[in-house]
């Protein structure tokens, strides 16, 4: 990780999550995730649990230690757990028990709140859907999406002849948006007199830029995968460091 999140594993996180706005299935993989930028604290959940559309989170809450809270529904269609979670933010924000905090929702309701926790120079982090309000998405430091969380979809290679190929030989599907820009821009930054970057450098100015970049959004795990996708465009190497450690340096050709 690049040197500000030096500290990752001491921050105490918060992760609050509307559970009108999120999936149960993803649960264990949003607390992987959460817990990459810091220690798990409060795990809170909202919603109105006399309705059947939270019966999906019962069977979670105790495996994973989630507090479940009440929201009745005051009007009809109407999400009523934003209010509920907005309060219990602020107080968490106050209280000194937590100086991270983990927002679960595709809602842009959540804007001004992430963007709250940012200035109190608290760290946030927000788990939603690819159609989250961009809004939202800017409004934390960084962004996960959930597709990027479901195992990736394989599809069927067609032979010349237009059949299906046999099993076996599918293939994951390629991302359609190019990355190359955007790394760029990111490397523009992250730059050192020498024309180097640290790839970690390259990451955090990555998600400057967009809060919610993933390389797993373009068809690859991490970002040095990423890079090594651009051989055109990034020369990458590899500097043993006197603890051993291997650094990763990218270079524009």
């Amino acid at each position: 990780m690049y040197d500000s999140d030096k500290h990752i594993g001491m921050r105490r996180l918060a992760m609050l999550i509307d559970g009108d706005n999120a999936q149960p299935s993803l649960i264990e993989k949003m607390l992987s995730e959460a817990s990459k930028y810091g220690t798990v604290t409060v795990r809170r959940i909202y919603g109105d649990w006399t309705t059947s559309n939270m019966d999906g989170w019962k069977d979670t809450l105790q495996t994973h230690a989630i507090q479940p809270i009440q929201q009745f529904r005051y009007t009809i269609g109407k999400n009523a757990t934003d209010s509920a979670m907005i309060i219990d933010a602020m107080d968490l924000l106050y209280s000194g028990t937590v100086d991270a905090f983990c927002l679960v929702s595709s809602d842009s309701d959540y804007t001004r709140l992430a963007m709250r926790i940012r200035e109190k120079g608290f760290f946030v982090m927000g788990i939603g859907q690819k159609k989250t309000p961009r809004a939202f998405v800017n409004a934390c430091d960084m962004f996960v999406y959930t597709e990027n969380l479901l195992p990736p979809k394989p599809i069927k290679k067609r032979s010349a002849r237009g059949k299906k190929e046999p099993a076996g030989t599918e293939s994951k599907e390629p991302a359609a948006m190019d990355a190359a820009p955007l790394l760029k821009q990111a490397f523009s930054y992250a730059v050192q007199e020498d024309g180097w970057a640290f790839l970690g450098a390259l990451g955090h100015h990555l998600r400057q830029l967009d809060p919610g970049f993933d390389a797993r959004s373009y068809g690859h795990s991490q970002l040095s995968s990423l890079i090594r996708a651009h051989p055109k465009l990034f020369e990458l190497k590899e500097v043993k460091g006197e603890d051993g450690n291997i650094a990763l340096y990218v270079k524009l050709k």
